[in-house]
């Protein structure tokens, strides 16, 4: 069942002010307060951070250390992803794959 454009907008409307996670076209993931949108789907988030997912070499480099520490091959090797405080940041709606509530 889809919404009309006022559902559409009270949803949005109820969703400022709540933590989201954005999803770029670029693998990274983008955490903050939502403040709002536009027709062109932008988003605007403050006191956001940015997540990227670890780089090949760095898991590489992770795996390789691993296996000299541990001598086995078959456990499940950990990566922190990495991240930084951006702040207040404006997300292009055509750069956007997913958003979820947190």
């Amino acid at each position: 069942m889809a919404m009309t454009a006022d559902q559409a907008v009270q949803y949005l409307e109820g969703l400022i002010g709540r933590q989201l996670r954005v999803y770029a076209t670029d693998s990274r993931i983008f955490v903050g307060i939502f403040k709002c949108t536009d027709a062109d789907r932008n988003i605007i988030l403050a006191n956001s951070f940015e997540y990227r997912l670890p780089s090949p070499s760095a898991v590489q480099a992770a795996a390789d250390s691993w296996e000299k520490d541990s001598g086995a091959q078959s456990a499940t090797l950990k990566v922190n992803m990495t991240h930084r405080l951006i702040g207040l940041i404006v997300v292009p709606g055509r750069h956007i794959t997913k958003i979820e509530l947190e």
